[in-house]
C-alpha cells in the first residue's frame, strides 16, 4: 500500500474515531509530542486535545476530511485538505470549514498523527487586487 493510501486509510480512521469521541482511539493514533494549532491560533497539546471530548463537552457529529493532497517525505507524511465538522461543544454550536495540514511521522511503522493546523478558508491573495 503506497504512503498515500496508508496516510488517507490514517484520515478515515482518525475521522471516525472523532465523531465516536473515542480518546482511547484518538491517544492511539496521536504521538506523545502532538500539538493542534486552532483556526483563531490557539495551541492544544495532546492531552488538552484528547480532554476535549471529557464529560461530552465536545460532540462531533459529523466530520468530513476531503480534497486531501498527500507529500510524502520518508518518515514524514504531510496531508492538506479540507476538515469540515458539525459539531457542539458544552451545548454551542461549532461547525466549520477549515483548510487542514496534517503532519504524521512513521514510529513503529505505523503512521501517528504528530500536528494539525486549522485556517481558516479564504480567498487567495492577489497582489494589487481588491482586498475588501
Amino acid at each position: 500500500m503506497s504512503t498515500e493510501e496508508q496516510v488517507r486509510e490514517f484520515g478515515r480512521v482518525w475521522a471516525t474515531a472523532e465523531e465516536r469521541g473515542d480518546t482511547e482511539a484518538l491517544a492511539a493514533l496521536a504521538t506523545d509530542g502532538f500539538r493542534l494549532v486552532g483556526p483563531l491560533g490557539f495551541v492544544l497539546d495532546r492531552d488538552q486535545w484528547l480532554a476535549r471530548y471529557d464529560g461530552g463537552e465536545l460532540v462531533t457529529e459529523k466530520l468530513g476530511w476531503t480534497e486531501v493532497e498527500v507529500r510524502d517525505f520518508g518518515g514524514t507524511a504531510i496531508a492538506i485538505g479540507v476538515h469540515e465538522q458539525v459539531a457542539t461543544h458544552r451545548g454551542n454550536p461549532v461547525n466549520g470549514r477549515f483548510r487542514a495540514t496534517h503532519v504524521l511521522v512513521r514510529e513503529d511503522d505505523r503512521w501517528r498523527l504528530a500536528g494539525i493546523h486549522l485556517s481558516p478558508i479564504g480567498a487567495p491573495f492577489v497582489p494589487g487586487g481588491d482586498r475588501r
